[in-house]
């Protein structure tokens, strides 16, 4: 089989495994953490970097991280691509020339896309129309979050535009489409969400533990998250959660067990010479 079917089976197997169905996926992160268990952080990372894969063998674990972005769309995309990474297995990195895409990247790329948007959700939304526009478009990309390159390849695939179109409509932007009909204000909201760092649920959760049992400091969650540590001390102390006091359980003196000590050693180590020679001429006579 081809990377693009493959791509495309793996991502509706993944929907129809954990009852997704055709509908739009809201928070990637959540969604990701909560149907894999896979720990997934937003991190800040150098401007070339997207998105990676890791995998512990010993333990069998997986991280997924992704970079804080201003572009949500690509955020999304980048988070389905690694997602489909885990899917099939692509733990060893690829070999070969880095300016032609391996098959395990289109494989990614097509699970990525179909995952995102898939067909039966299109057509749900758009129904069996004959025509699409450009505000058409707008709404399938606002609708399922994706960017017009993924929207317009969706479309061109479930023949509701042809090849000219789509490539015109792979040219567009996100914002483009945002502000021409309408929608920036969301769009908007939608950057300063993926342009925040964000810890992994499951370790911030046994974070905040760790706070409340009182062995892990405000800062050390504070540093965790990028946020002040006083920042982090107000939002616990409005959930409830403060640390617990350990206090030291003393002993009254009278409580205290009787100590036989026998100080006659440390009596000859003390003695002067003058002395120890004393006793030692008391103990000839």
């Amino acid at each position: 089989m081809n990377p693009e079917v493959d791509g495309s089976i793996a991502a509706a197997r993944f929907r129809q495994d954990h009852r997704l169905g055709g509908q739009p996926l809201g928070d990637l992160v959540a969604l990701i953490e909560q149907t894999t268990g896979i720990d997934v952080a937003v991190l800040d990372v150098g401007p070339d970097e997207h998105g990676l894969t890791m995998r512990d063998p010993k333990r069998d674990t997986v991280f997924i991280g992704v970079a804080r972005s201003r572009k949500p769309m690509r955020q999304r995309s980048t988070l389905a691509h690694e997602l489909g990474h885990v899917q099939f297995g692509d733990w060893a990195p690829d070999a070969g020339n880095w300016s032609d895409r391996s098959p395990a990247e289109i494989r990614a790329d097509a699970f990525a896309r179909h995952l995102l948007l898939p067909a039966d959700g299109l057509l749900e939304l758009l129904g069996d129309r004959r025509r699409a526009s450009e505000s058409t478009l707008s709404a399938v990309v606002q609708r399922f979050l994706v960017s017009p390159a993924i929207a317009a390849i969706a479309m061109h695939q479930a023949g509701y535009i042809n090849p000219t179109t789509k490539q015109e409509w792979m040219a567009l932007s996100t914002p483009q489409l945002a502000v021409r009909f309408g929608w920036s204000d969301q769009y908007h909201a939608l950057q300063a969400d993926a342009n925040q760092r964000r810890a992994p649920q499951r370790l911030l959760a046994r974070s905040v533990r760790g706070y409340r049992e009182g062995v892990l400091s405000a800062q050390a969650i504070g540093t965790l998250r990028g946020i002040a540590p006083e920042a982090v001390e107000a939002e616990l102390r409005a959930a409830g959660i403060v640390p617990a006091e350990h206090p030291i359980a003393w002993a009254e003196a009278a409580q205290l067990p009787d100590a036989q000590v026998d100080l006659t050693a440390l009596d000859e180590d003390l003695q002067s010479p003058e002395d120890r020679l004393e006793t030692a001429e008391s103990e000839v006579r």
